[in-house]
């Protein structure tokens, strides 16, 4: 039904695109991509894509803002390149938080960046570990919603920590610590937080045992770590043994890194669906994870129209 596989890329992170395209065994789509001065961006493709199958691999982590745009602007780019498919692959989905009215008067972020893809030319989009699932029902399109959590499970079993307790730092979170307490046959624990104001966040209480155990907390964002560290005080306090902790998405923006290293964490297990080199150069507790086999499969599926109901379990 669709022409070749093509794989492409803008400047938000162009490591796993080329670790993808390593595995799936094809070169990475030939495009330029230009910044004038006042900021505008430009976007040239090098290559025929007339009745391609294309994948365009762009997460929208820092600068969101402008790692959007320049999404949008190629996935036109493509449209009008008559390609036959076009697929926007957003390892981290900028702007997730924003998912729902919980105030007078404010936007649904989310929905509208989820319509601004669609209008600029995606025919679907894969993606990975949304902050909230029911962001999926935003788009229009089919949308291939991944977890990462197999990744970082592997991992932990080759830990092999005794007298595990999989923590979640919040209560929208407890359905992925249950999954992965689930299949590492550890205990769960939720924390109970107050969010006080933006990016900062009060522990409230504990639900769980954690004296004496080893602690691993599961989320899928860390922005300014406030919440990880008010976390691991918490824990600390009912006497865990040891704290380590786990994030898909490692935003880690403004005083995070200073944060981590000031902690009591043991490590904090990451995956690369947005840069993270700078970030490992000064940190070394960051434990980066790769998601290029699992992203590549993903598309090796969706091309050649085969099921990718088994990526998607926890």
């Amino acid at each position: 039904m669709y022409g070749p596989l093509k794989v492409f890329t803008g400047r938000s992170h162009p490591t796993l695109a080329q670790e993808i395209c390593a595995i799936l065994g094809v070169e990475l789509g030939r495009i330029s991509l230009y910044s004038f001065s006042d900021g505008e961006n430009d976007v040239q493709i090098d290559e025929n894509v007339r009745g391609a199958d294309v994948f365009v691999i762009q997460p929208t982590s820092p600068p969101v803002n402008d790692n959007l745009l320049e999404l949008l602007i190629m996935l036109d780019a493509f449209k009008r390149s008559s390609a036959r498919r076009i697929t926007a692959v957003l390892p981290y989905y900028g702007y997730a938080r924003q998912d729902r009215k919980d105030k007078p008067r404010v936007p649904i972020t989310s929905k509208l960046v989820a319509d601004l893809i669609s209008a600029a030319g995606a025919d679907r989009v894969l993606t990975l570990d949304l902050h909230a699932s029911q962001i999926q029902g935003f788009f229009n399109i089919p949308v291939d919603h991944l977890f990462a959590a197999p990744v970082i499970v592997r991992y932990l079993r080759e830990l092999e920590l005794d007298d595990l307790t999989i923590v979640s730092p919040d209560a929208g979170g407890v359905e992925r610590a249950r999954a992965y307490a689930k299949r590492l046959g550890a205990t769960l624990a939720i924390i109970d937080k107050r969010r006080i104001a933006k990016n900062q966040t009060e522990v409230m209480h504990i639900i769980g045992d954690v004296e004496d155990r080893n602690v691993f907390i599961v989320d899928d964002i860390i922005d300014t770590a406030g919440t990880l560290i008010h976390s691991v005080e918490a824990l600390m306090a009912k006497g865990a043994r040891s704290i380590n902790a786990s994030s898909t998405h490692a935003v880690l923006s403004g005083v995070a890194v200073d944060r981590i290293n000031n902690s009591p964490l043991d490590q904090v297990v990451v995956t690369n669906s947005m840069p993270t080199a700078d970030k490992e150069a000064q940190c070394q507790k960051l434990r980066p994870l790769s998601i290029a086999d699992l992203l590549s499969e993903a598309i090796k599926r969706i091309h050649s129209e085969d099921s990718v109901s088994s990526l998607f379990e926890m």
